[in-house]
């Protein structure tokens, strides 16, 4: 097996904007909040984190001011991913000199590719990078799916080391287990299947709703990494109700509700996202408040 990026739980940030920039104030507040309810590791400028409508300044200033606060207490995980191989060149290039732990790779999305497009997209990023590569499998945003043949080639390349798995589908999910064995870390894409790609041999997750109960998500996978699945499937089943009310429309609109209730920043999306709607807002916070959180 490689080296291992993180164990647990990774939350896929939400990026606080206002109307004019990145809120580095409320970044810096949830960042330390992430910390210090234990967070396993985080990634900055992924999907979450509205990487589609930040200036490329944006994207690599977020990440680098991510590096900065963390400060070598947890990985940090920089998403350097789009649909144009040269600019993810660029992006990864700058996250490994401004000090990331790892970037994560989303397939290209909208031009798509073949598989073996896919193989020559990450192989070249691949030989750019410096610190340990992710696969982002997501085909229901890309309408591209990185098969499991197409992983186990790219897992003998010495610097891709995990995939994010984000397909919902389970088949293919242990269709990686079984071609990659321990070549390569799996962590579940999908908040709802968190403890059963666990149980499967998986690393745990990059999360949205971490965001939101990052102390909760920890609990769930520290008990699944125990072998206490009775625990971890309890949770898993508890914080269900949360979990398909931030799917309820299309992330990051309702993490970026959730986490602006919490006090981090204003609700402040780009176009073309817009807030959150009824009544999936009401219900929203009516599942936050459930779990304790308060808004």
């Amino acid at each position: 097996m490689k080296n291992t990026i993180f164990k647990g739980m990774a939350t896929a940030l939400v990026t606080p904007m206002t109307t004019t920039g990145v809120d580095y104030d409320n970044l810096a507040r949830l960042i330390d909040f992430q910390l210090e309810n234990g967070i396993n590791a985080l990634v900055a400028v992924g999907t979450t984190g509205e990487s589609a409508t930040l200036s490329p300044e944006e994207r690599k200033a977020v990440i680098r001011f991510t590096v900065e606060r963390v400060n070598g207490r947890v990985p940090v995980i920089a998403g350097t991913g789009t649909n144009n191989t040269a600019h993810v060149l660029d992006y990864t290039r700058s996250a490994c000199d401004d000090g990331a732990d790892a970037v994560l790779v989303v397939t290209p999305y909208y031009n798509k590719a073949t598989q073996s497009g896919l193989f020559a997209h990450y192989s070249a990023v691949a030989e750019v990078s410096e610190k340990p590569i992710i696969l982002y499998n997501v085909p229901s945003r890309t309408g591209c799916n990185l098969l499991p043949e197409t992983v186990a080639k790219l897992a003998q390349h010495e610097k891709i080391v995990a995939v994010k798995e984000a397909s919902g589908n389970m088949s293919q999910a242990v269709e990686i287990f079984t071609r990659c064995g321990d070549k390569i870390d799996v962590y579940s894409g999908e908040d709802a299947i968190t403890v059963p790609m666990v149980a499967m041999g998986g690393a745990g997750a990059i999360s949205v709703l971490s965001n939101v109960v990052p102390k909760l998500c920890v609990e769930m996978t520290d008990a699944a990494f125990a072998g206490d699945f009775a625990k971890a499937s309890q949770l898993q089943c508890k914080l269900l109700p949360l979990t398909n009310a931030l799917f309820s429309q299309v992330n990051p609109i309702p993490a970026k509700a959730a986490v602006s209730a919490m006090g981090f920043g204003e609700e402040i999306l780009r176009l073309p996202l817009t807030k959150m709607e009824e009544p999936m807002r009401s219900n929203l916070f009516a599942q936050m408040r459930a779990l304790g959180v308060n808004v």
